[in-house]
């Protein structure tokens, strides 16, 4: 029977049996035990599936994973220790030393500082093309060892909604995938996979935990892209691996499950960014309410960012839902049902005036974090974008008077009141 995302979101990953915990149990464990060490060396060998070690698995962790996999409609999952962590993932298994890598400048300023200099450390480059960019300038970006292309659907926070379908023909054209880190729309709003993205990250810690209770992240596997037919480019998905006694991943494991049982058996057994169980417990609890929450999300985003376009004393406003956004057409396609809560915006006066908006707003709160159920503001130049340069700023979208409001599920009249009388000390 075919589900609905909202009933995927309460039910689905884990259906009790018969006298068996009705929501997801916490596997509080490091270890399991077994009664031959020659079963523990199957599980070593990959020869059988199953737990003893929660660095690598978890029952809580994989139940939870297995929801968002159904939520994406991909064929794989696993959760990581932040949103971070899956992006790090999802590119280093499948590029590092001596490849490139081609990514929208127009990202969260933690994820162009790991693409354009912790991994440049590690032997990565990384060429940033405008998600504005023609083809020919795409086109152009593109070399004989790039293994992967990499963007946001909504970036963070300039807002800029990816042409999804347009990077993943490009990725194609050039036998690579295209990841998507799909966290402010959530899979309510988009699902990259069905319109070519071939691998999906999220940053749990927003919307899908939806409380600011836990970090987390995810990767998906849309199990579509044939790493066999570009074979010469993803050798350590299709040759043996010598840690794993010459385990060739996609012949033993298909294309629906190389990818992310090499980022199991592979990086997380050697950098170890699990997610703990008791948080992917919290993010299931957040997930059964994600389909209630973003249409409040959306809806406060929308009515917030008409009210800024209006006011007197804001220059500027990014939000795709407004008809005269550059990206409406985008999110028209993309995101008809609405994209996310944040609004950015610039307030007139500069950064100053801006400081002062935010220094007298009641409800909304002065945070680091962003897409949960309460409202938060951020300077972004200030903050999660203090390590970039102006030319890094102004190509990643973000200017000194940017303010990212992040609206919450709270009523829709008390946010713009609030917003209004704060305003008037800008």
């Amino acid at each position: 029977m075919s589900e609905s995302l909202a009933t995927t979101c309460v039910q689905g990953g884990y259906r009790p049996g018969d006298a068996e915990p009705r929501q997801v149990p916490i596997y509080q464990s490091t270890t399991w035990k077994y009664d031959t060490s020659e079963h523990m060396g199957r599980l070593f060998d990959l020869e059988e599936s199953g737990y003893f070690y929660t660095r690598l698995q978890n029952p809580t962790n994989d139940f939870v994973a297995a929801k968002i996999c159904e939520l994406e409609g991909g064929s794989a999952a696993m959760l990581t220790s932040s949103g971070q962590a899956a992006n790090f993932f999802a590119v280093f298994n499948i590029a590092g030393q001596g490849d490139h890598v081609v990514a929208s400048s127009a990202i969260y300023g933690g994820t162009y500082n790991l693409l354009c200099h912790t991994m440049a450390r590690m032997g990565l480059e990384c060429t940033f093309v405008s998600p504005d960019c023609s083809d020919d300038e795409l086109e152009a970006a593109f070399r004989p060892n790039t293994k992967a292309v990499f963007g946001e659907t909504i970036a963070n926070p300039a807002l800029n909604v990816l042409d999804i379908e347009r990077f993943a023909n490009a990725a194609h054209a050039h036998g690579v995938p295209l990841i998507v880190d799909n966290t402010f729309p959530t899979p309510v709003n988009c699902r990259p996979f069905e319109w070519g993205a071939d691998i999906v990250t999220h940053s749990t810690t927003k919307y899908m935990d939806g409380h600011g209770a836990g970090v987390g992240g995810c990767i998906v596997d849309s199990g579509k892209f044939d790493w066999n037919a570009h074979a010469d480019k993803f050798p350590g998905l299709t040759t043996p691996d010598e840690s794993y006694h010459g385990v060739v991943y996609t012949e033993r494991f298909g294309l629906e499950g190389a990818f992310i049982t090499k980022a199991t058996s592979q990086l997380m057994r050697d950098f170890g960014s699990i997610q703990s169980p008791q948080n992917a417990f919290l993010l299931n609890m957040g997930l059964e309410s994600l389909h209630v929450r973003m249409a409040q999300h959306c809806k406060n985003g929308q009515s917030v960012a008409e009210f800024l376009s209006s006011h007197p004393k804001v220059a500027w406003v990014r939000y795709c839902g407004l008809p005269d956004d550059p990206n409406y057409d985008l999110a028209q396609k993309y995101l008809p049902n609405g994209s996310c809560g944040v609004v950015s915006f610039g307030v007139k006066g500069g950064r100053e005036a801006a400081e002062r908006f935010m220094a007298n707003l009641k409800l909304a709160q002065i945070a680091t974090h962003v897409a949960d159920a309460r409202t938060c503001v951020l300077h972004p130049a200030n903050a999660t974008h203090r390590q970039m340069n102006d030319e890094e700023l102004a190509a990643a979208g973000i200017s000194p008077d940017l303010v990212r409001l992040s609206c919450g599920i709270e009523d829709t009249a008390d946010l713009i009141a609030d917003i209004d009388q704060a305003l008037s000390f800008a």
